[in-house]
């Protein structure tokens, strides 16, 4: 089966890309160099490009399309609506309609940010989404467009990501945690931290079958940037580090955040009989390949 992966240079398509390569005849769709080996073909277009995706597409004939490209920048999206919708909404209704005309399958990478936070237990995949911010906004906008246009996907929520090939908040503290005495960091934003790693699995198992629909695929427990900050340290080995808590209104970031945006990975277990690992334990896994260097290609 042949796979085409947009956003293929990113974090997450580094990791799926490794994951789904020995099964699998994988191409990607990137804007950006891939940046270890061994490397994919990768097509440099736009997915904001209509006729340039259908082109591709068409001369591709992939048997089932992975769309993990989007604009993620949170705050970015905050200041650059048009953007934002351009690349999350527009883009992914462009991956849509190009699948459509050939009938192939889609996954898109939605994310946690499409619901509010004011919920105290996590959400499940039968909640009703009702973002805050440009960035839930426009991916909530992706995911329609997929509904609306195609009979077969799935729609992957998923939270908090860190992996080994890309810019993450646990790589951002390691760096920070070496130039400075004190950390300042939110306490009251809850969610699941993520290893990319583990989502591709999942990914990979979901793609093996034909059990379409929502999912959310987040490593288990929960805990506040705060919590995480502390455990990336203590598992790090890092001391005479001071983190101090601070809440989201006085950081003062452009975009808001929920509060609670921990995600409940129901139809994860209903459909496949098992969730997935603790974060705690997924993040000793992490930063055991990141501090040892394992990647050769890094």
């Amino acid at each position: 089966m042949k796979i085409l992966i947009t956003g293929i240079s990113g974090m997450l398509g580094v990791d799926l890309y490794q994951t789904l390569r020995e099964e699998y005849g994988v191409t990607g769709l990137d804007r950006r160099d891939f940046p270890c080996s061994p490397s994919p073909s990768v097509n440099k277009i736009d997915i904001t490009d209509l006729e340039a995706v259908k082109e591709l597409f068409s001369r591709l004939t992939p048997h089932f399309v992975i769309h993990a490209a989007a604009y993620t920048d949170v705050d970015g999206c905050e200041k650059d609506a048009d953007k934002a919708y351009k690349v999350n909404a527009l883009g992914t209704r462009n991956i849509a309609l190009a699948c459509q005309r050939l009938d192939i399958p889609v996954l898109y990478v939605s994310t946690d940010f499409v619901f509010r936070g004011d919920k105290k237990t996590p959400y499940d995949e039968f909640d009703e989404p009702a973002p805050m911010n440009i960035y839930g906004k426009s991916k909530l906008a992706g995911e329609n467009y997929l509904k609306s246009f195609l009979s077969r996907y799935f729609i992957v929520r998923t939270s908090w990501l860190y992996g080994q090939w890309g810019r993450n908040f646990v790589v951002t503290i390691l760096k920070l945690a070496q130039e400075k005495s004190i950390l300042k960091v939110v306490d009251d934003q809850v969610g699941s931290p993520t290893y990319t790693k583990d989502l591709s699995q999942q990914i990979k198992r979901l793609v093996a079958t034909k059990l379409y629909g929502i999912y959310h695929i987040t490593n288990s427990g929960r805990c506040s940037w705060y919590e995480f900050t502390r455990e990336i340290l203590k598992l790090a080995g890092i001391k005479g580090v001071k983190v101090a808590p601070i809440t989201s209104e006085k950081l003062a970031r452009p975009a808001p955040r929920p509060k609670f945006s921990v995600l409940d990975n129901y139809s994860l277990r209903l459909s496949l009989g098992d969730g997935m690992r603790e974060w705690k334990e997924a993040l000793k896994d992490f930063l055991k390949d990141h501090l040892d260097c394992h990647c050769e290609e890094r």
